[in-house]
C-alpha cells in the first residue's frame, strides 16, 4: 500500500532556527528540506514534500501571508496530496490555524506544528513535533475536522487552541475544552471530534483587509483610548472587557459611540468562557453593552475575535451575519 503524501509548508520559526557557534542568537537558517531531512523517520510515515513558502518570525507574518497559504493548501489539495503540515514560530501559531481554519476550502488535513527549543538546545522539540505532526497529517482519523494543532504529542482543534505559556514546550492548550487527541508511539488517537466544522469564510483582498482594533480593559482605565479609535483608521473593533461581559459605568459613553462608528464586538479578557448576554443587570454590565450596540463574541477569545471579526468585514457581512457568525463559533 502506497504512503500518504503530505506537503510540508515551512514558514520559519524557531523550528527552523539555530544557534551561532556561542551556542546562542538563534537564526531562520533551515529551509523546508533541511527540517525534513533532519528527522528520517517520517519517510516511513508518508511522502514527505518539503516547501519553503515563507522563512519569517511568527511576529513578522500577516493576514495576506495566510490568505496566500491558504490559497496554496487549496492548489496542493488539487494535485493530490492527502494532507498538509504547516510548520511556524509558535507566537502566532494558533492565529495562523484558526484563519485556516476558516480559509482553506478543501477537505484534507491541515496540521500546524512548530517549536519552543531551536535545534541547538538541549530536548529541542521541533522533531518530535513535525514526527508527530506529520503523522496525524496522514491520518485518516484527521480527515474532516477542521485545522489542526499538534506540539507535544497532543492534538488540539483550531478554534479552541492558544499558547498558554511563555517558554514550556507544553505551552498549547485548549482551555475549558481540553485536547482532541494526542499521539502516542505510531499511532494517532482522536476520539473528541468537534460536532461541526468552522463554516469557510471569503478569502479577504490581500492587498487591502480590513483593519481591526483590539484593546483590553484594565482597571481604572481611561477611555481615552477607545475615544481615539477612528472610523477613518479601523474598520471594526474588539474589546476585551471584565468576566462575563463587564465594564465600568465610565467606559460606557466611549464603548456606545465606538459601537456608533464600527461593528464593535465584546470578548471576555480571561480568553476562557462565554460572555453572558442576559445575567446581570447593573451599571457596567452585559445589558448595558448590548443597549450600547456591542456584539456580544460568545466563546472566542478576543485574538480570534478579532481575526473572525477582519474576515466577516472583508467580506461585506452585515451587523445581523456578524452576530450569527460568532454565535455559530461556539457550536
Amino acid at each position: 500500500m502506497p504512503l500518504p503524501t503530505i506537503s510540508v509548508l515551512a514558514l520559519g520559526g524557531t523550528i527552523a532556527a539555530v544557534p551561532d557557534a556561542s551556542g546562542r542568537n538563534a537564526t531562520m537558517d533551515l529551509d523546508a528540506d533541511q527540517i525534513v531531512r533532519s528527522i528520517p523517520a517520517v519517510a516511513d510515515v508518508a511522502e514527505v514534500r518539503p516547501e519553503s513558502f515563507r522563512r519569517l518570525g511568527s511576529a513578522e507574518l500577516g493576514l495576506a501571508d495566510v490568505t496566500a497559504l491558504a490559497e496554496r493548501i487549496d492548489e496542493l489539495a488539487a494535485t493530490g496530496t492527502d494532507g498538509v503540515v504547516v510548520t511556524q514560530g509558535t507566537d502566532t501559531l494558533e492565529e495562523t490555524a484558526f484563519l485556516l481554519d476558516r480559509l482553506v476550502g478543501a477537505d484534507l488535513p491541515v496540521v500546524v506544528t512548530g517549536a519552543m527549543r531551536n535545534a541547538g538546545l538541549p530536548g529541542a522539540d521541533g522533531p518530535a513535533n513535525l514526527l508527530a505532526a506529520v503523522r496525524v497529517a496522514a491520518s485518516p482519523l484527521a480527515c474532516g475536522v477542521g485545522t489542526l494543532v499538534v506540539l507535544n504529542d497532543e492534538i488540539h482543534a483550531a478554534r479552541f487552541v492558544r499558547k498558554g505559556h511563555a517558554t514550556s514546550p507544553a505551552t498549547f492548550e485548549s482551555p475549558g475544552i481540553g485536547r482532541l487527541g494526542w499521539v502516542a508511539e505510531d499511532r494517532v488517537r482522536i476520539p473528541l471530534v468537534p460536532r461541526s466544522r468552522s463554516p469557510r469564510v471569503t478569502r479577504p483582498d490581500a492587498a487591502s483587509p480590513p483593519d481591526v482594533a483590539l484593546v483590553k480593559l484594565s482597571l481604572d482605565d481611561s477611555p481615552r483610548l477607545l475615544e481615539l479609535i477612528s472610523a477613518e483608521d479601523y474598520a471594526g473593533a474588539v474589546i476585551e472587557v471584565y468576566g462575563a461581559g463587564h465594564t465600568s459605568r465610565r467606559a460606557l459613553d466611549a464603548l456606545g459611540a465606538l459601537a456608533a462608528r464600527m461593528p464593535t464586538v465584546f470578548a471576555s479578557r480571561t480568553g476562557v468562557g462565554e460572555v453572558h448576554t442576559s445575567t446581570c443587570d447593573f451599571g457596567g454590565s452585559e445589558l448595558r453593552l448590548l443597549e450600547r450596540g456591542l456584539i456580544p463574541a460568545v466563546a472566542l477569545d478576543g485574538l480570534k475575535s478579532r481575526l473572525l471579526l477582519t474576515l466577516l468585514l472583508a467580506a461585506g457581512t452585515d451587523r445581523a451575519g456578524i452576530t450569527a457568525a460568532f454565535e455559530n463559533a461556539a457550536e
